[in-house]
């Protein structure tokens, strides 16, 4: 009885951020990313608590961890986003550490390579889509896609050596 009302008093004085505003988010330091692929979604962590979520696209071929370049996958697993790069063909990007050793063991195996630059990254500049519009298709080679303007937001609250993980 004790512990379900602790939990209901925790619940009531701790903050909640989802969907904070940029100036919480900044403040809050985000320390994970988490991908769900099978739910197009990418949300962002501080300590634990859910900041805010985004609506993403991958590459064609969702389904399945990246086995080799090309295939249009995104990758699975826990990765480092390890740099940022403002000069991006996709407006700006922030890398994710793939390959990581156990894909290149895997691609080694299968004897093919396992390709790489999978970005976190804006709209492409040559769409004819509008941003809303281009968020509800897989448009990439696999990496995760967002808009300029959530890219910017991201720009701001992730810092690098942030650890992303990307679920199924």
């Amino acid at each position: 009885m004790y512990l379900v009302k602790y939990l209901f008093l925790l619940a009531i004085i701790t903050p909640t951020f989802v969907n904070a505003s940029v100036d919480q988010l900044i403040k809050a330091k985000v320390d994970l990313v988490v991908v769900n692929k099978s739910e197009s979604s990418m949300s962002i962590y501080h300590q634990g608590q859910k900041l805010k979520t985004y609506r993403i696209a991958m590459g064609d071929t969702p389904q399945g961890h990246k086995l080799k370049e090309g295939d249009q996958r995104t990758p699975q697993g826990r990765y480092t986003l390890d740099y940022k790069k403002s000069d991006s063909a996709f407006y700006k990007s922030i890398h994710i550490s793939y390959p990581n050793e156990e894909d290149r063991l895997r691609a080694s195996a299968l004897g093919v390579s396992p390709g790489g630059m999978i970005m976190i990254h804006g709209q492409n500049p040559n769409s004819p889509l509008t941003p809303e519009q281009a968020q509800q298709f897989n448009w990439t080679n696999g990496c995760i896609a967002v808009t300029n303007k959530e890219m910017d937001e991201l720009w701001l609250v992730i810092e690098e050596g942030t650890p992303i993980e990307i679920w199924p």
